[in-house]
């Protein structure tokens, strides 16, 4: 019996953990109601016996187990605030695009883009930020690789080996892109969430007061902005 309390607290633990990783997206939806659910990552068998689910709306966000095609509600967590968002335009979503980029990472670059549905010029400019393009690239902070994942949002992400060049560039466009449906589109948003965090940019409705931030968003912007011209 103790042993089997011991894993459920367990088990309630990663749900409150994974929660904490996707409370803000719920909080900061857009209002046309787009979903970001965890059955959407991979490997993820939604009914399978025992699995935690975790669904979003725009204000509410809820954990479910399953059992067969039982469902119990673990937790529910609702969010009235609404975050005002100024979408930058299609050139975001646009897969298409051909990129300039190191001739190692160009082809991973734009397929990436392809998959996810992100303007590759936009993962380009993110992965020349935030690595230079140095693959065994880590932050004081502990982000790694070229797209500078956390470890946490790495595995969140489904990426197994963050300095695989290829890994890191797919979980990165997969990143940037849930971010740019968080948010509307809005790319000074996105890129704000990207560097800070998406929990800093609902603290301060808006791109958080940070000197670090604020150049990374300019800079980042700046870039892409050049490529699409």
């Amino acid at each position: 019996m103790l042993h089997k309390q011991a894993a459920f607290r367990d088990r309630l633990m990663k749900i409150g953990s994974v929660i904490a990783l996707t409370l803000v997206v719920a909080a900061v939806a857009s209002a046309d109601d787009r979903r970001f659910t965890a059955s959407a990552l991979p490997s993820v068998h939604l009914k399978q016996s025992g699995r935690v689910v975790i669904t979003n709306d725009s204000h509410s966000i809820t954990a479910y187990r399953f059992f067969g095609n039982i469902r119990e509600s673990l937790v529910s967590l609702r969010s009235s605030r609404v975050l005002s968002t100024n979408p930058f335009g299609p050139a975001v979503f646009d897969s298409r695009a051909s990129v300039i980029a190191p001739d190692d990472f160009a082809s991973a670059i734009e397929e990436a883009g392809r998959t996810h549905g992100v303007d590759p010029r936009l993962v380009a400019a993110v992965a020349r930020r935030e690595s230079a393009w140095n693959v065994n690239a880590i932050s004081r902070t502990g982000a790694c690789g070229l797209m500078q994942l956390m470890p946490e949002t790495a595995r969140f992400l489904g990426v197994t080996n963050v300095f695989d060049p290829r890994e890191n560039i797919f979980g990165g466009a997969r990143y940037l892109r849930t971010l740019l449906d968080t948010f509307n589109g809005d790319l000074d948003l996105t890129l704000a969430a990207y560097n800070a965090g998406p929990g800093a940019v609902e603290k301060y409705r808006g791109v958080p007061p940070y000197r670090e931030t604020q150049a990374y968003v300019a800079a980042v912007k700046a870039t892409y902005q050049r490529a699409l011209r």
